[in-house]
Order: C-alpha cells, then sequence, then structure tokens
C-alpha cells in the first residue's frame, strides 16, 4: 500500500474510533479483560507510529517557506538527517544567543555609536527571520512547536526591524539604554533557558516521554516541571519589562517633540510581546497546576 499524509490521517481517524469502541467494551471475565487492555494499548501506539511515518513522507512547504524557498522539498528522508538539522538548530540558537548577549552588552557599556546600534539590531532581525525559517522547515520534518511560540519570533523579527530604521535623535536616545539592558536580560534569560530546558527534554526523550524532534523553545512548557521551576521568576520578570517597555513608549509618544512613528509602533509590540508571552506562560501553569491536582486527587 502506498501511504500518503491523507491516507495516515485516514488510519489515524480509524484507530481512533476503535480506541472509542473498545473504551466502551464491558467484560467481566479476568481473561476478557486482560484481552481488551491489551488491545487498547496497542491501539494507543498506533498514532505515534503513524505519525513517525507522517514525518518521513514528502510535504507541499507551507505558505511562509513557498514565498521564501519556492518549490523547493525541505523534507529530510531519514532520522540521522533529521537529527543532524534539529541539533544544528539548537547549537545555532546557542551560539547567537551568546552573540547577541556580547553585543548588546557592548552597545550599552563600551559604545555609543548609531551605526552601531543598528548593526546590533540588523543581528536581532537576521536572527529572527533564520528562525522562522529554520523552525519552518523543522515543524515540516515532524517538529511539534506550535501556537504562540512559533509567533513571537515573527513579532520579534518585526520589532527589530521596527528598531532599525528609527532615526538617531532625542526619543531614540531616551530609550536606547532602557532597550539594551533588556537586550541583555532577554540574552542571559535564553542561555539560562537553553541549557535547563536542553536537560529537561533530554531526560524525557530518555524516558520515551518525549519526541526525538522537539525542541527547545522560548517559553516555558509543560514538560519543564521535571526537575526545578526556577526559571519562572526569571520569565515573568522578562515579560513585565516587556510590558514596561511598551508603556515607556506610549509615554514618549505624548512628548510634543514626538515625530518618529516608530515609538507607537514599538510600543505596541512589546505591549503584543508582552500578552502573548505572559498569558501563554500563565496558560501552561495553570494548566499543569490542574493536571497536578487531578493526579493528587486520584491518589
Amino acid at each position: 500500500m502506498l501511504f500518503t499524509p491523507t491516507s495516515l490521517k485516514e488510519c489515524l481517524q480509524e484507530w481512533e474510533d476503535l480506541e472509542k469502541d473498545y473504551q466502551q467494551v464491558q467484560a467481566t471475565n479476568p481473561e476478557d479483560l486482560n484481552a481488551i487492555e491489551e488491545i487498547q494499548g496497542f491501539i494507543k501506539e498506533r498514532p505515534s507510529v503513524f505519525f513517525e511515518m507522517e514525518s518521513f513522507l514528502p510535504k507541499k512547504n507551507g505558505l511562509y517557506l513557498s514565498l521564501v524557498l519556492g518549490n523547493v522539498n525541505v523534507t529530510l528522508l531519514n532520522k540521522h538527517a533529521k537529527f543532524a538539522y534539529k541539533d544544528e538548530y539548537e547549537k545555532f540558537k546557542l551560539c547567537l544567543t551568546v552573540l547577541l548577549l556580547l553585543s548588546s552588552f557592548t552597545c550599552r557599556f563600551v559604545v555609543s555609536y548609531r551605526a552601531v546600534d543598528a548593526m546590533f539590531n540588523f543581528l536581532l532581525v537576521w536572527y529572527y527571520c533564520t528562525l522562522t525559517i529554520r523552525e519552518s522547515i523543522l515543524i515540516n520534518n515532524g517538529s511539534r512547536i506550535k501556537g504562540w511560540w512559533v509567533a513571537h519570533h515573527y513579532v520579534s523579527t518585526f520589532l527589530s526591524g521596527v528598531m532599525l530604521t528609527w532615526p538617531e535623535g532625542k526619543l531614540y536616545q531616551m530609550f536606547r539604554n532602557q532597550f539594551l539592558t533588556y537586550s541583555i536580560y532577554q540574552s542571559f534569560v535564553q542561555f539560562l533557558q537553553y541549557y535547563y530546558q536542553s536537560g529537561c527534554l533530554y531526560r524525557l526523550r530518555a524516558l520515551g516521554e518525549r519526541h526525538n524532534m522537539d525542541l527547545t523553545v522560548e517559553g516555558f512548557q509543560s514538560w519543564m516541571w521535571r526537575g526545578l521551576t526556577f526559571l519562572l521568576p526569571f520569565l515573568f520578570f522578562g515579560h513585565f519589562w516587556q510590558l514596561y517597555n511598551g508603556l515607556t513608549l506610549f509615554e514618549m509618544a505624548q512628548l510634543p517633540e514626538c515625530k518618529e512613528w516608530q515609538v507607537l509602533m514599538c510600543g505596541s509590540t512589546f505591549l503584543v510581546l508582552f500578552m502573548g508571552n505572559f498569558f501563554t506562560t500563565l496558560g501552561v501553569v495553570y494548566q499543569k497546576y490542574k493536571n497536578n491536582q487531578g493526579k493528587a486527587k486520584s491518589l
């Protein structure tokens, strides 16, 4: 049988229907109960098998990849190629995070020239643009990053681009040090996140509880509860710093000398980042808290 993504989805739907049917089956004979439990366990394993098979089938590029790469097929056809690309992506994020930390520190405390600031902002634009392309390729090959953590990089690309176009002037200088200090803190937290998240993800992969193509992503994920949750205060502080940046820019926009459109645009974008990051992280924490409460009641 020649499998296609559509046929695999149909098979997956059939297995889900079969699982529902077996959940309704009642038996009193111990042998029948054991047989039903074995069948249910077998059925539950099928979705992960189908997901693995689907990740190796050629797929059409999404809209974003089609616009950037055209009709180039980006499907990696073996596990070695997938893991190599994923690991290279993780190393890329780590190296660029360190580079951005050093660059923002240099702009804040060593060099104070608009041209150097522009180079730093251009590096941010290139970094986030590259992340969106690489993540789209990884998603096309089975990575399950989704939701706000994908949109976050598009919004960050836009914000960096607006900062890049902000001309030298009084208002730019008023916000410059605050933005660079925020950038230093953000890069530092991302550096901490990488090592903590990669450690959690490695353990869960070893236990078979996470897919091998899953990524460390920016933000707080439910699987990070395995171990310490010391990152939460750092993340929430960073979220509220984004809110503070947005409010600062809106106050600056009320000044009579404010002529640059970048002030209001950056302020609005910082508020979008705050709301997306804060409410998504809060939702994950609340969901995990409810799950833990449910487990405690069942014991």
